[in-house]
């Protein structure tokens, strides 16, 4: 039975754990329940903000902006802090102090220093700027004077530090609202937001700094968040130890579809299911391509599959318990068919490049196809493809949620902030991975790893989610530019090396 990460354990998900800008709130009024006011959250984040400037910046001039809700109330507490350890600070409000409630007014009250109306002054000097501006919950684009700080800020390429984001950027959906600065680093409360790890929040958010504000831990469970970023401690137990009983089939059989052009595609994938455990690696090949696949890799197997009923006659074999169909298989009925085939058989699928492509083609069927533990692996062009009406859904994480619930399988979208989902509304971010990876074959290296740890009993869920990490540990372990896909699998058995160390 294959087994998938966070079915009971909580503990490996603390840490990793995401939470919307609702759950924040509901975070935020459970601790209060529980006794800690809110003036009490909002001293310790503010004080978290002016910790972070202290430790990584000399004492210099700062501009402190402060915005009319509980962002721009960390900022007052902020700059308080950073005046009463001599730094020279001016602070500025973009609306009316009278105008401020509850914890916000509080923390203004608290402010000994001037309250300067928000400008474009307090930026000359090139002063340092803390961004408490707006929160990670903001509904509508930044405009006017609001939108001019930002614009200046990124003008005069400032040190900016944001609080809980940089302004603009929406916590949710990770998209920007009109514009957000470039912040060089951001100071988050309890627990980051998906919109840190969107790609924009990678390119925005700085080095980004999680801070304890004094909310009870417990209050995670009450929550039951479902986005986790992606690490080890999610699904390292899963991944399958030495047994002195081991034979090859014991670890499992990846039957992979192999075109007749692009051969390399599907060579990479079965060197990487490979390296990463499976037993055996069978390339169902046309017989034209035959002796292209035969003097390659001398660990892969071959056969021939000169079309569909082919590649469905191999699978009468149940020992082939995971198929990959799709990286240089050709835009053709073979690879239909054949992707059809494997996923009748209810055994764990992987699905890329050239059969989602061909799927979507051909939706109606695919909508009816899809059962047991199968994985699409697209990128943004294939993943419209296949789900064109999803391109208006905001957010990477809310689209890929509604792709795996709509079609069944666990959705893996590639990009920098590759998001994972599972049909049940579980979903991953990963983010450890290099810029090098953008390079040919390097998806391919992907679907083949996943596929692997498919083939040793992990769900999809987990496969996917170790496979992305891995894959990224690869790159970042070969630590040069150069890298191309070939070089992946060499890596390979030091970061399986020391996950396996670690447990």
């Amino acid at each position: 039975m294959a087994v998938d990460l966070l079915a009971r354990d909580l503990d490996p998900r603390r840490e990793l754990a995401l939470l919307t800008c609702r759950e924040m709130a509901r975070a935020d009024a459970a601790a209060v329940e529980r006794g800690v006011s809110g003036t009490s959250l909002m001293e310790k984040a503010g004080s978290a903000v002016a910790a972070a400037v202290m430790e990584s910046y000399p004492r210099q001039a700062v501009a402190v902006l402060c915005g009319p809700g509980n962002n721009g109330g960390d900022g007052f507490v902020a700059a308080r802090h950073l005046q009463a350890a001599g730094w020279p600070v001016r602070l500025g409000l973009l609306g009316d102090r009278a105008a401020l409630r509850g914890d916000a007014a509080w923390a203004c009250g608290a402010w000994q220093g001037q309250v300067e109306p928000a400008s474009l002054d307090l930026l000359e000097g090139s002063p340092l700027v803390i961004d408490a501006l707006f929160g990670a919950g903001l509904a509508r684009p930044i405009e006017g004077l609001a939108g001019e700080l930002v614009d200046r800020m990124n003008r005069d390429r400032l040190t900016v530090v944001a609080v809980d984001v940089p302004s603009g950027l929406h916590g949710d959906t990770g998209e920007i609202l009109g514009r957000a600065p470039h912040a060089a680093r951001t100071v988050t409360f309890f627990r980051a937001k998906p919109g840190h790890y969107s790609l924009e929040g990678l390119r925005r958010c700085g080095v980004l700094g999680v801070a304890d504000i004094g909310t009870p831990e417990e209050v995670l469970e009450e929550i039951a968040p479902r986005l986790w970023l992606n690490g080890p401690a999610l699904w390292r137990r899963h991944l399958r130890r030495d047994d002195p009983a081991d034979h090859k089939y014991a670890r499992g059989h990846v039957t992979i579809l192999g075109g007749a052009l692009a051969t390399g595609a599907a060579r990479l994938a079965a060197l990487a299911a490979r390296r990463v455990g499976a037993g055996l690696a069978t390339i169902a090949a046309p017989e034209a391509a035959i002796p292209v696949y035969q003097a390659a890799e001398a660990g892969n197997l071959i056969a021939r599959c000169d079309d569909g009923e082919a590649f469905a006659r191999l699978l009468i074999d149940e020992r082939r318990n995971a198929m990959l169909v799709g990286p240089g298989a050709g835009l053709d009925e073979r690879t239909h068919i054949a992707a059809l085939a494997a996923l009748a058989t209810g055994r764990a699928v992987v699905l890329d490049a050239d059969a989602i492509t061909m799927l979507g083609r051909n939706a109606e069927n695919f909508a009816t196809a899809v059962r047991g533990s199968v994985l699409l692996t697209p990128h943004e062009g294939e993943f419209r493809r296949l789900f064109p009406d999803l391109a208006g859904v905001a957010g990477k994480v809310a689209r890929v949620r509604e792709a795996a619930c709509r079609s069944g399988a666990t959705v893996l979208l590639k990009g920098p902030d590759t998001v994972i989902a599972a049909p049940d509304g579980r979903a991953v971010i990963n983010v450890h991975a290099s810029s090098n990876l953008a390079t040919a074959g390097a998806g391919d290296v992907l679907a083949g790893i996943a596929t692997g740890l498919l083939a040793q009993g992990l769900g999809p869920l987990a496969a996917a989610a170790a496979a992305a990490w891995i894959h990224g540990d690869c790159a970042l372990r070969f630590g040069r530019p150069g890298l191309i896909a070939e070089d992946l699998a060499a890596q390979m058995p030091r970061t399986l090396e020391e996950l396996l160390a670690a447990n």
